[in-house]
């Protein structure tokens, strides 16, 4: 299985995330930015469903690992 090449770190996307799914959340997707969308799609935490975008399970996963680690 290879690594899903991203322009930023896996650390500093992870860090991002919960804010980038509070914009989600309030439906302001166009904050996010291209190249952060663009990273989490290949990194599996964000998907296109219809032309939005959603968190995937693995996303979930993720931010739950950042609640319980105390990250977020």
């Amino acid at each position: 299985m290879s690594i899903p090449r991203t322009s930023a770190s896996r650390e500093t996307l992870r860090a991002a995330l919960p804010s980038t799914v509070d914009l989600l959340k309030r439906r302001r997707a166009a904050e996010i930015g291209d190249k952060l969308i663009d990273d989490y799609v290949a990194l599996n935490w964000l998907e296109w469903d219809g032309g939005h975008l959603r968190l995937t399970v693995t996303g979930e996963n993720v931010c739950r690992q950042l609640i319980t680690t105390g990250d977020a």
